[in-house]
């Protein structure tokens, strides 16, 4: 059976140090890809390797309709060919599209390797201070502003309770108004790391209060963040 590589794309355009030699490596044992966004994936494998010949590949967009995806994708493990699965930023299948591909695989019994590189969820995490024994992913918060709010209560509730972080993220043109939410429902002693831009030149991963956010609101409109709650015990 093939082999099916995960593969860590750059979460900054220009910080192609974070990705260990032997991703490269990886990709190019493999005959297809499959890229969350086509464009995006040839510009990295570039940054990594000028030389790359980028069209030796066969490629396949990672779409919304999940069987004609996944018929794709057996097709190809039936021909025998490695694959590469490529998000557009971060890790495959977490807290990005693959998860249905590495499923397919997994009954397939293909043999899955998930390559090292970088994961804003982990990198805030490690630098937040908050619980890393103990925390909860929760993705995308409730657009509706009601919802979110109640979201928001129920995550406070649930991170005093099991003294867990709880992690999650918005689409970059709506983090001000997450962010007047977060301050508007939490309690102030409550913590919240704001980390934006990992990665990048302009990186900043700063944890304080709720208290505190309320007095120095940051204006994070159209940055990549990913925001961090807790609740709990400080003296973990």
């Amino acid at each position: 059976m093939p082999t099916i590589y995960l593969v860590p794309s750059v979460l900054a355009p220009e910080a192609t140090d974070t990705i260990p030699a032997y991703v490269l490596d990886a990709v190019k044992k493999c005959q297809v890809i499959f890229a969350e966004n086509e464009r995006t994936a040839r510009r990295f494998l570039k940054s990594l390797d000028r030389n790359i010949v980028i069209d030796d590949f066969e490629w396949f967009a990672i779409h919304k309709a999940e069987k004609d995806l996944v018929k794709q994708f057996r097709e190809k493990v039936q021909e025998n060919k490695n694959i590469a699965i490529i998000s557009e930023a971060g890790c495959p299948g977490v807290a990005d599209p693959g998860q249905v591909l590495v499923q397919a695989a997994q009954e397939m019994n293909c043999t899955i390797r998930p390559l090292v590189g970088p994961s804003s969820i982990l990198l805030a995490l490690m630098a937040s201070g908050m619980n890393g024994q103990q925390f909860e992913f929760v993705g995308y918060l409730p657009i509706d502003n009601t919802e979110r709010c109640k979201k928001l209560k129920e995550l406070e509730i649930s991170s005093a309770k099991q003294n867990s972080t709880k992690i999650f993220i918005e689409t970059p043109y709506r983090n001000n108004q997450l962010i007047d939410s977060i301050i508007s429902n939490c309690n102030g002693e409550t913590k919240l790391c704001v980390a934006t831009n990992i990665t990048d030149t302009g990186e900043q991963i700063v944890t304080r209060s709720i208290s505190f956010w309320k007095k120095n609101k940051p204006a994070l409109h159209k940055q990549p963040a990913i925001f961090l709650l807790f609740a709990g015990n400080s003296h973990q």
